[in-house]
C-alpha cells in the first residue's frame, strides 16, 4: 500500500455538488410534457421499484423497462437523449467547483458517488466534477459498503466525508472512527427530512451549502471528528 496521505476529501456527487433534486424534476416535466401524465407517473413507479431492488436509481435500466411495456412507442428512444444530453453543469450547486479546488490546494480530493454505470459517470463527466478532480472518480453500488476499496486506492490518516445522506455519513463514522470528519450539507430532500434526520447521529460538522466549505477554516476538519465510543461495527 502506498504511504498514507495526511489527509483526503471525499465529496459526494447528488445534492452535494449536483442539484440531482432539480433534475429529476425536469426529468418528470419532461415525461409528463412528451408522453404524458400517465408515462411519467409509470416511469417513476418503475424508477423507484429499481431503486429498492438495486439501492440507487438506474434511469437507463427504467426505460429500457419502461419501454417493454410498451413496445411500438418508438418516440420513447428520444428519452435516452433527453437523459444522456441533459445539461449536468448547470444543476451545479453555486461554488461546487471552487470548492473542489479549495479543498484539492489541501489533499487529494475524490469524488465518492454512488450509481449506474453509464448515467452516473456522464453525469460526473458532464458536470465538469472529473476534470477539477483530476478523474479522481470512484462509483460503486453501495459506496458504503466498498470503505476497504477507498482506503486501498487512496490510504489516509485521516479522510474527510461531505455527503448529503446522514445514513451514509453514519455508516462511514460506523467503519472509520475518529479517522474521519463527517460534513453534512443540508441540501436536497434527504438533508431536510426532519423524520430521517432526527433518527440518526448527527455528523461532525453541518453547513447549509457546499459553499460554506469556501470560508470553512479547512485545517480544522481533521480536528473536527468528534470522539467515537468503540464498538464491534468499527473495524479501523
Amino acid at each position: 500500500m502506498a504511504r498514507p496521505h495526511p489527509i483526503v476529501f471525499l465529496v459526494d456527487v447528488d445534492n452535494t455538488l449536483v442539484d440531482n433534486d432539480g433534475i429529476q424534476q425536469d426529468l418528470k416535466d419532461h415525461l409528463e410534457q412528451t408522453y404524458g401524465l400517465a408515462a411519467r407517473e409509470r416511469y417513476w413507479r418503475i424508477l423507484e421499484d429499481l431503486f429498492t431492488e438495486l439501492g440507487y436509481r438506474d434511469y437507463i435500466g427504467a426505460l429500457q423497462r419502461f419501454r417493454v411495456e410498451h413496445p411500438r412507442e418508438v418516440e420513447l428512444l428520444a428519452m435516452s437523449s433527453f437523459l444522456m444530453d441533459y445539461p449536468f453543469a448547470a444543476r451545479l450547486y453555486p461554488d461546487a467547483l471552487e470548492v473542489l479546488r479549495r479543498l484539492r490546494s489541501l489533499g487529494p480530493t475524490v469524488i465518492l458517488s454512488d450509481g449506474d454505470v453509464v448515467f452516473q459517470p456522464r453525469k460526473v463527466e458532464h458536470a465538469g466534477l472529473a476534470r477539477v478532480v483530476d478523474g479522481d472518480v470512484l462509483i460503486y453500488i453501495h459506496k458504503e459498503e466498498a470503505l476497504d476499496d477507498v482506503e486501498q486506492r487512496y490510504p489516509a490518516e485521516h479522510y474527510v466525508l461531505v455527503d448529503d445522506k446522514l445514513r451514509i455519513l453514519d455508516a462511514v463514522k460506523q467503519f472509520w472512527g475518529e479517522r474521519v470528519t463527517t460534513v453534512f450539507p443540508r441540501q436536497g430532500q434527504y438533508a431536510h427530512d426532519d423524520k430521517v434526520v432526527s433518527a440518526l447521529p448527527a455528523a461532525d460538522v453541518t453547513i447549509e451549502r457546499i459553499g460554506d466549505l469556501l470560508d470553512y477554516d479547512l485545517v480544522r476538519l481533521r480536528t473536527a471528528a468528534r470522539r467515537f465510543a468503540s464498538s464491534p461495527e468499527v473495524t479501523r
